[in-house]
């Protein structure tokens, strides 16, 4: 009986071993991966960085002012001008609610009543 047990416990022991080569080596690749997916983003971050820099470079407004009347024959753009923006005291706002209409809104108009009695008696039925 005991001879069972030793060679039992011995597979189960070169089992449990097995087990853990593979789990070892599933981890290291989870953590190959993990590590080039990082570098991928920060490839993918540095170069949307590059290019936001590049956009506000083409969008210079002396560039674009530039480009306006190199073009204007083809295009008919005009040379923006401080004029041309409106100030914020120009901006019509809505007027703010009166407050007797939002108390107004929050009457509660006529009360209905949600009590009732409940019949014991099953041959009589509720409409």
């Amino acid at each position: 009986m005991r001879p069972l047990l030793y060679v039992l416990s011995f597979l189960a022991v070169l089992g449990l071993g097995f087990w853990a080569y593979r789990e070892n080596y599933t981890t290291q690749s989870a953590l190959r991966d993990v590590a080039a997916l990082q570098d991928e983003i920060a490839t993918l971050h540095e170069a949307l960085a590059i290019q936001r820099a590049e956009w506000a470079h083409l969008n210079r407004p002396d560039r674009l002012r530039d480009l306006a009347v190199l073009n204007f024959d083809r295009l008919g753009l005009m040379p923006m001008e401080p004029h041309q923006f409106g100030r914020g005291t120009e901006v019509a706002y809505p007027p703010p609610p009166a407050l007797a209409d939002s108390v107004s809104d929050l009457a509660i108009g006529s009360p209905i009543d949600v009590s009732g009695t409940l019949n014991a008696d099953p041959e009589v039925q509720s409409p």
